[in-house]
């Protein structure tokens, strides 16, 4: 399958090598991985910031920059939830309406896509050391996404994966809510890194690499000192 890359903002700029992880992964599995330079942010902040006209102009360059991509595969359920769930509200009676919904439909958070287009949950990774899940709220809410990720998870040798209470209780990123609501957003991120650090386990593992950068810092502030992993980092680990 042909598959085209979209790198986040912050995949791109603070954690590259999910990046790397995630072509390792889709080229193992038969998928021929191409990445356009061009692309940029798929709109999301200025959107939920409310300015519209400028998202606007944003998402109309991502509509453009894959035009005629099969798959469009990103290791962001937050990034493919605005684009499958906004993209045809912000184009709604404009020129570009039938291109937006045709670009939702083919863009896919990376675990979906291995599992439900892939039809693979096993890349032969290993890692030893015992894990729990964070679900993202945009996966969970806006992608549909609990099982897939766990599925994979389930399948690399060594991993011990356990459930933390309230697993479906948001971390408090939120992107700009941890900016304007400090406290509560801290106060979130805590509950979620103790909930984890109950488990016993070492890793703390998601699909969304902001949830992950928020929960690494409550982390380390309150002293749980857990190590955060993206879900392609685990799955491309222990085969080279």
């Amino acid at each position: 399958m042909n598959v085209q890359l979209f790198i986040p903002c912050f995949i791109d700029q603070l954690y590259p090598t999910v990046a790397f992880n995630m072509v390792k992964v889709l080229e193992k599995a038969g998928c021929t991985v191409t990445y356009n330079t061009n692309q940029t942010c798929c709109g999301q902040p200025a959107y939920n910031a409310g300015f519209w006209g400028e998202a606007k102009e944003v998402c109309t360059k991502f509509i453009k920059d894959f035009e005629g991509a099969e798959y469009i595969v990103a290791p962001s359920a937050s990034c493919v939830g605005f684009v499958r769930n906004y993209y045809a509200k912000l184009f709604e009676n404009s020129a570009y309406n039938n291109a937006a919904k045709k670009t939702a439909e083919r863009v896919y958070e990376f675990s979906e896509f291995l599992v439900k287009v892939l039809q693979i949950d096993d890349f032969g990774a290993s890692f030893e050391g015992k894990a729990t899940y964070h679900d993202s709220c945009a996966a969970l809410r806006e992608c549909k996404i609990k099982t897939e990720p766990r599925q994979l998870l389930q399948k690399v040798k060594g991993l011990e994966l356990v459930e933390m209470n309230d697993v479906e209780t948001c971390c408090g990123f939120g992107g700009t809510f941890a900016v304007k609501f400090e406290p509560i957003s801290i106060a979130m991120g805590d509950q979620k890194t103790n909930n984890a650090k109950a488990t016993g386990a070492e890793y703390l593992i998601s699909t969304d690499m902001s949830c992950l950068m928020h929960l690494d810092g409550c982390s380390k502030f309150n002293g749980t000192n857990l190590k955060v992993l993206h879900l392609a980092d685990v799955l491309a680990s222990g085969w080279g």
